[in-house]
């Protein structure tokens, strides 16, 4: 397959190689970070894409550029066609993996090795049954904890994202670092970002700073390791010394990834999102329906990147509720 960079190029020189595809807007949690209280109004199902268009939309972006897809949700496991998507996709020239809840990834450990992924991120915010309980809404931290057990020990490479909020899950930093030193997994801490119905606050954010701050308190400066992050990389990596484990921070807000960001999104219902921050979104599926190229319109959404978090390029405007409330919520977007 020929692959040219142009189309998936910005006005910023940035090359967009990473394709994240949420498979359907549904979940078997309710974190509060993600989606509102009273939940969303889905889509219709004639609304969100099918294995095929999933596919051939896959495909054109492959064909331009992209090197990696993840596929997210909601909880893309609750799909009944997910064995059919995984195995389509797979037949792509690309490094294909998954963002997971783990509550049923117990039964589909074999589907995923005949697929050839080898990677999951598994979103776990605390390691007190109690507070998944409440941030979760959900009484199911056992059976994530033993499925993320099963997955290191048949080979997968696990990594854990952990949402910081303060006063809630802030003082388990360490207990999260921890569990790096018998296990071989990555923990990754996310900053807290602002989605409508999420009850986004700046001071529930934890920062980079002050997660660093506990570290030092913790350990000594020989004992933390600084990992060379991977180009494009969105995290900050480290490692202790002596630990089987690593960990690392995402810093979307207070200290932004976005000069080499490679990313864009397919949301379950079809529309192309150039930034997770940006309300914008551009209709792939109709046209594709209507047997019209999308090529076209996949260009002029790259190119209408903005340089820094949807164009909210200072806190200010970020902390300002009339510019990201129009934004989905995380559970529409995709993880």
């Amino acid at each position: 397959m020929t692959k040219d960079n142009g189309l998936l190029q910005d006005t910023f020189n940035r090359k967009h190689t990473y394709l994240r595809i949420s498979l359907t807007e549904r979940c078997n949690l309710r974190c509060s970070y993600c989606m509102p209280e009273n939940g969303i109004q889905l889509s219709p199902k004639s609304h969100l894409m099918s294995y095929e268009e999933i596919f051939n939309i896959a495909k054109i972006f492959v064909k331009h550029g992209v090197s990696k897809i993840r596929l997210t949700g909601g909880e893309p496991l609750i799909r009944k066609d997910i064995p059919v998507i995984l195995e389509k996709l797979s037949s792509l020239p690309v490094e294909l993996s998954i963002t997971s809840n783990a509550i049923i990834i117990d039964k589909f450990i074999n589907t995923l090795k005949d697929n050839g992924i080898k990677s999951l991120n598994i979103s776990l915010d605390s390691l007190n049954r109690e507070k998944f309980k409440q941030i979760t809404r959900r009484d199911q931290f056992e059976k994530v904890y033993d499925n993320i057990l099963l997955l290191i020990k048949e080979g997968f490479n696990v990594k854990i994202n952990v949402v910081l909020i303060k006063g809630f899950n802030d003082n388990e930093i360490i207990d999260f670092i921890n569990l790096t030193k018998e296990l071989p997994v990555t923990v990754r801490f996310i900053e807290f970002m602002p989605f409508d119905g999420n009850k986004w606050d700046m001071a529930k954010m934890v920062s980079f700073k002050t997660i660093m701050e506990n570290v030092y308190n913790t350990f000594t400066e020989s004992q933390i390791i600084r990992i060379q992050d991977a180009p494009s990389d969105t995290s900050k990596n480290f490692k202790v010394k002596g630990f089987k484990g690593s960990f690392a921070i995402i810093s979307s807000v207070t200290n932004p990834f976005c000069d080499s960001c490679n990313r864009l999104r397919l949301t379950a219902n079809g529309q192309l999102k150039n930034c997770l921050f940006s309300a914008l979104e551009s209709d792939l599926l109709t046209p594709l329906r209507h047997g019209k190229p999308i090529e076209s319109i996949i260009e002029k959404a790259v190119t209408a990147k903005f340089k820094m978090r949807g164009g909210m390029d200072t806190l200010e405007k970020l902390q300002n509720p009339e510019l990201h409330n129009n934004n989905r919520s995380m559970i529409s977007i995709g993880g």
